[in-house]
């Protein structure tokens, strides 16, 4: 008898959402994958912790973070960046795990982009009241490739726009295991995360874990 980790209550959705040109939901994509992605996740954070970064205003953001990859995306007073090495450990980021690289892959190959090689992948941390205001991810090399989102832990709603701030936004729940990619025509679309629930999951307790795949380099 097997037991799986990542099984949610998540109410009866559509398994497929397509969002916009470029934009899908996969839902309950990553949970072929759990054991590995959860084994994997705490091999990362035991090299580079999840820690609050501040914007180049002196903000702090709400959200932890952390990277593993080739880079890892950073913020301080200086400005956004990819940085090769973890400012806070003065070492190179942990290697990405196969099993990251795979489910994205899988996932970004499922959406139509089946030559997605991603080299970072940004780690973040909510809790209750965490937010992502809304945002373009625009620091990449190359914006022809895709974003892949993975969502674990606590469900939260996703906002996404269009090519500017002021476009309607569409809010998606996303549970636990589900998966959100887009590029092309949508890759520089505005997106965030409103206000995480208070809330209790059997695996990440008060948390929301989100991996964020890129081809940065």
């Amino acid at each position: 008898m097997t037991f799986d980790l990542f099984a949610n209550q998540a109410p009866s959705l559509p398994p497929v959402e397509h969002m916009a040109e470029g934009a899908i939901l996969l839902r309950q994509f990553a949970s072929p994958y759990e054991a590995d992605i959860l084994t994997a996740l705490r091999q990362v954070v035991d090299i580079s912790p999840f820690r609050h970064l501040v914007t180049p205003g002196g903000y702090q953001m709400s959200v932890a973070m952390t990277n593993c990859g080739k880079a890892g995306w950073v913020s301080d007073r200086t400005g956004y960046r990819y940085d090769p090495v973890d400012p806070m450990t003065q070492q190179p980021w942990p290697a990405m795990p196969q099993a990251f690289l795979t489910l994205a892959q899988q996932a970004a190959k499922q959406a139509g982009y089946a030559d997605f090689k991603p080299d970072v992948c940004l780690m973040n941390r909510y809790l209750p009241a965490s937010k992502l205001s809304l945002h373009q991810d625009k620091d990449e090399q190359d914006l022809h490739h895709p974003i892949v989102s993975v969502s674990l832990g606590l469900p939260a709603v996703f906002q996404f726009g269009g090519l500017s701030r002021q476009d309607k936004i569409t809010k998606y729940p996303l549970h636990h295991s589900d998966v959100v990619v887009w590029g092309g025509a949508s890759r520089l679309y505005y997106h965030g995360i409103l206000p995480l629930k208070e809330g209790e999951h059997p695996i990440f307790r008060r948390s929301r874990i989100n991996l964020t795949f890129r081809k940065a380099l």
